[in-house]
């Protein structure tokens, strides 16, 4: 006899009675994610042909969710990737879209696809050693027929929201200033952006997140592109950029996604477009995506600041802006920098030491909480350890970072600056210099300026990024 359903499981075996065909009896339903952005479950069904695996993407709580500007909706997701496998784009396919009398909320079941999407297992893994020389060409072929579906034919024109470079710049640019807090290398690179646009660029479907971590592969290919949520009508050059930004390369060498070159994407790019790319403008696209997930990050400790979300998680990915922002520097205003080196730790009467008793839990959390736990809990508990590394390395790195911060802002302003401008005040001043135009961004001293403060705040953050090697002469 079968067990007992829920009254999800009984909604959700009455859809599929009615829409998938040879279905026969509903086995199992699991819920795969946490539901930050959107649920997703795999579903396995009996059919006469034996055990029969589906997914299902729905809106949080099974909640009806208006569409705003960056987030079309479910519905239209559904649409993309019907239209992107239609001219041959590896997607599942998708077997129904909710309705609002299906009782379920906003979503859609789609057929269950097998395959790696973790980034750094493409990048490093000894099973995709075939694979990555040419999965570059291959994502280049992908993104060519994703920009040439057609708009009008699919719907889609209507169904998506179209922004232009300026105004991508512009939104990015804002939703940081709201944060108030003065990061002068990302006005900078805010600045760089609104003098760099790309002229007139032809305005086409942007997947707007095609990265490595958001496709799934196997052995051979790509299995599928994942993650249409925040389509767009804009600059396809975006998706070229985007895929090239450091933050996804997952500590692979190679600029495409860590496993890939420049060279090979633009060529199966213009194989399949017949368009030649513009090699400038999709430099334009990764810095503006450095400077976007710069922007993100802080985000991330803002929303720890102010709730709900109090776990460590948070603020530790507030600390990897300064990842986002040496890659700035290295791609506009590159030069080798000698970081400053740590203070030794003071003899204080305190027996243990600060320092020692920060070592002790950091070290608790990492032996003994991770040896006894799994999952979630195992995972928050590395980042715990990995927070109090940045505390420990703040503490040693901290005092000569910011000295020399000061002294560098004090040069750059020369006899403008009065004995009681101190660094909070100076990184301000230069702030709002930068945002109104005042500053010119060609000083050779305001560059000076930008890697030193970047590099050795990331030397606390995370020294071991790829982006403070190449800032700092440890790699080519």
């Amino acid at each position: 006899m079968d067990a007992i359903k829920t009254g999800f499981e009984a909604t959700l075996e009455g859809i599929l009675v009615r829409n998938i065909p040879d279905f026969q009896q509903l086995l199992r339903v699991d819920r795969l994610s946490g539901g930050a952005s959107q649920e997703t479950y795999r579903i396995a069904i009996e059919t006469p042909m034996g055990e029969q695996l589906l997914a299902m993407r729905r809106a949080p709580g099974g909640v009806k969710v208006e569409p705003v500007p960056g987030h079309p909706g479910l519905d239209v997701e559904a649409l993309l990737m019907r239209s992107a496998r239609a001219v041959g784009v590896p997607e599942p396919q998708v077997y129904y879209v909710l309705q609002e009398e299906d009782d379920l909320g906003e979503g859609f079941i789609m057929e269950w696809l097998e395959g790696e999407a973790l980034g750094a297992r493409i990048v490093r893994a000894p099973a995709y050693e075939q694979l990555r020389p040419r999965l570059a060409y291959e994502c280049g072929k992908l993104m060519a027929k994703i920009h040439q579906i057609d708009l009008d034919a699919t719907g889609l024109r209507s169904r998506l929201f179209e922004i232009t470079p300026k105004e991508f710049v512009e939104q990015s640019w804002e939703r940081y200033r709201l944060l108030e807090t003065p990061q002068p290398m990302i006005d900078f690179t805010a600045r760089w952006l609104m003098e760099h646009l790309p002229v007139a660029p032809q305005m086409r479907l942007v997947h707007n997140d095609f990265r490595n971590g958001n496709f799934l592969v196997d052995e051979t290919k790509v299995v599928a592109v994942l993650d249409w949520e925040i389509a767009h009508i804009g600059d396809p050059m975006r998706d070229l950029g985007w895929i090239c930004v450091n933050s996804w390369r997952f500590g692979g060498a190679h600029p495409v996604g860590g496993f890939g070159e420049y060279a090979d994407l633009f060529r199966g790019y213009e194989e399949v477009s017949g368009q030649p790319v513009d090699i400038e403008q999709v430099k334009f696209w990764e810095v503006f995506g450095s400077f976007w997930w710069a922007v993100g990050c802080l985000g991330m400790a803002e929303h720890y600041r102010t709730g709900p979300d109090k776990t460590v998680e948070r603020p530790s990915i507030g600390r990897r802006s300064s990842e986002c922002q040496i890659d700035c520097v290295n791609l506009v205003i590159p030069g080798i920098v000698t970081p400053v080196q740590p203070e030794q730790a003071a003899q204080t009467l305190d027996m243990p030491r600060a320092d020692e008793l920060l070592t002790a839990v950091r070290d608790f959390l990492r032996a003994d909480v991770m040896e006894s736990t799994t999952g979630r809990v195992n995972f928050l508990a590395r980042v715990a350890g990995n927070a109090l590394d940045i505390v420990l390395r703040e503490s040693q790195l901290g005092g000569p970072a910011r000295a020399l911060e000061l002294e560098k802002l004090r040069l750059l302003y020369g006899s403008a600056v009065s004995d009681v401008d101190d660094l909070e005040a100076l990184r301000w001043r230069l702030t709002r210099d930068l945002r109104d135009g005042t500053q010119d961004l060609d000083d050779e001293r305001l560059h000076d300026y930008l890697r030193h403060a970047v590099a050795n705040q990331i030397a606390i953050d995370q020294p071991r990024y790829s982006g403070f090697k190449v800032a700092t002469g440890q790699s080519s």
